[in-house]
């Protein structure tokens, strides 16, 4: 995953799958928690699918302050990157 635009493709259809949403709810402005319904336990799961796919280890620390769509593109941008 090169580009936010690809984490943002990635992450749509992950949490479509996942969490049966429709992709035209999963925007980068919608809030995980009110917006979409995901707890603490789906997005455990969904940090051990971004693991697998990234390959790399996600700390839940880099997770604990994400609210919304935009901010686990932003954080695992980041991760994959380094």
């Amino acid at each position: 995953m090169k580009t936010q635009e690809d984490v943002f493709a990635t992450l749509r259809e992950l949490m479509s799958e996942m969490f049966e949403l429709t992709p035209e709810d999963i925007t980068l402005e919608a809030n995980l928690r009110q917006d979409l319904d995901i707890d603490s336990i789906d997005a455990v799961d969904l940090m051990v699918r971004l693991r697998e796919i990234t390959g790399k280890r996600i700390n839940p620390e880099d997770f604990k302050n994400a609210r919304t769509i935009q901010d686990v593109v932003d954080t695992v941008h980041r991760i994959s990157a380094e």
